[in-house]
């Protein structure tokens, strides 16, 4: 079986970053998938988290339909949540008593957003399955979006002093759930969110991220317009490699690790910085004792605080696609020929 796993879309996105928009990259996009079995979205597919998801999802609708479309009947999509869209399956995980493991089935209608997309993308005749908070490719290979390793960026000899306000870090044998019931973006944490009914802390957490959606970077602005400097993007792209390889792909792999996930490789999105990469060092891209091995799929987003008058040979340039096959796991570039100019809408 053919797979094609792609993440981090974000399609709707406020400032037109999502790349799927523009004729080139969805037609580079719907050709790959015609000779793949199996196509899996490894979320933040649809941008929920910067306006109004209605507004996100009138963007997304016809990018998710082309997809589906392209892939037709007697052929697999895969969708899961990340955190920019985790308001599809929200509902569901906030069910009492969930029990959420490695690669768990939702069900497609377990939100009425996650029921237009999965229709969406079910249009032309795909068999469409949903899995949170990962999904096992193969026997060996198993995909996450990769937002849990958030929760391990502060080192633990320094967690106990933050602990209040972040919630108590999962330990060895940990499951989804622990993740998710002490999560930033699921509950208020601390003294406060202990003292407040699971409800109104919940509402209150939804009030944040309206505030978040409510408001935008100055500075993500100012590039988005053109405002910025070549220099400036150079800068932050090298101080962001450096914080995703020391502290996010060591902090993944403790995530696997504290799962218990028993795997060879694992593959992730969620940074945004696919890998690795010729000219990467292979011991960054591994487990403490050399498995698993780690993959990064990269986005579809045109990152214009780290792209500003880049090439195509930059680590964040979008259209960044992991293929496997007999076990098999092969990076793509798919747009690493394009140019800025057909990035955009």
């Amino acid at each position: 079986m053919r797979t094609l796993v792609i993440s981090d879309l974000h399609l709707g996105s406020r400032v037109e970053r999502d790349v799927l928009r523009a004729p080139v990259p969805r037609a580079r996009l719907l050709a790959a998938l015609a000779d793949v079995d199996r196509l899996v979205l490894l979320g933040d597919v649809v941008e929920l988290t910067e306006a109004r998801p209605r507004d996100a999802l009138a963007i997304a609708e016809s990018v998710l339909r082309d997809i589906g479309d392209a892939l037709g009947p007697g052929r697999e999509i895969v969708l899961l949540a990340g955190n920019h869209d985790r308001l599809l399956v929200r509902p569901w995980l906030r069910t009492p008593g969930r029990v959420l493991r490695p690669d768990s089935r939702v069900p497609p209608d377990a939100s009425p957003l996650l029921a237009r997309v999965v229709g969406w993308l079910a249009g032309g005749g795909a068999t469409v399955t949903v899995r949170y908070p990962g999904v096992w490719l193969d026997d060996r290979i198993w995909a996450t979006h990769g937002h849990y390793l958030d929760r391990h960026l502060l080192p633990e000899s320094a967690f106990g002093i933050a602990r209040g306000l972040l919630g108590r870090l999962p330990r060895d044998g940990a499951t989804p759930m622990d993740y998710e019931q002490r999560s930033s973006v699921t509950t208020i944490e601390g003294p406060l969110g202990r003292l407040l009914p699971r409800w109104l802390s919940d509402r209150l957490a939804d009030l944040g991220a309206l505030a978040r959606r409510a408001t935008m970077s100055g500075t993500q602005a100012a590039a988005a317009a053109g405002g910025d400097s070549a220099w400036r993007a150079r800068l932050r792209s090298r101080l962001l490699g450096l914080q995703m390889l020391r502290a996010s792909i060591p902090a993944f792999a403790r995530v696997v690790h504290r799962l218990g996930v028993d795997a060879d490789d694992v593959v992730f999105g969620h940074v945004h910085r696919a890998g690795p990469r010729p000219g990467d060092d292979p011991t960054q891209w591994v487990g403490p004792t050399g498995l698993p091995r780690i993959w990064n799929t990269g986005s579809w987003v045109d990152e214009r605080l780290l792209l500003h008058r880049a090439d195509p040979s930059h680590v964040y340039w979008p259209g960044g696609a992991i293929l496997v096959e007999d076990g098999r796991i092969t990076p793509l570039a798919l747009l690493d020929d394009l140019p800025a100019s057909a990035l955009r809408s």
